[in-house]
């Protein structure tokens, strides 16, 4: 069956890396959109990088600039490339695909979670200051 399973979540201190991977099984993955989306505590789950089958990317603003999407199709992998991570970054990161939102920035509005094909089960960052 359609699966992502998102992996390399774990604790940092302030101001440190970590890479998020998302590996796909059951589809044909050159022909999906991929996001990225984090829930922080208390909080609606939200679009922090979309990237299309092109390499278009599209980043929400406190994310420009310290975050790195990217997709490798020969290993069905997505990846999120996380710098310079702040303690309000500690949430739950999942990620999606969908084959039919195109658009890197559409996968940022409020609400798009739902609407999507596939989704993963997630994997926690904690960041401490």
């Amino acid at each position: 069956q359609k699966q992502l399973v998102e992996s390399g979540g774990g604790s940092v201190q302030s101001g440190g890396s970590l890479r998020l991977s998302c590996a796909g099984s059951g589809f044909d993955f050159s022909v999906f959109c991929f996001g990225w989306f984090r829930q922080l505590p208390g909080k609606e789950r939200e679009g922090i990088a979309a990237i299309d089958g092109d390499g278009l990317t599209d980043y929400i603003d406190s994310a420009k600039g310290r975050f790195t999407i990217a997709r490798d199709n020969d290993k069905n992998t997505v990846y999120l490339q996380m710098n310079d991570l702040e303690p309000d970054d500690t949430a739950m990161y999942y990620c999606a695909a969908d084959r039919y939102r195109r658009l890197p920035r559409t996968w940022l509005l409020p609400n798009i979670w739902g609407k999507l094909e596939l989704g993963g089960q997630g994997t926690h960052v904690n960041v401490s200051s």
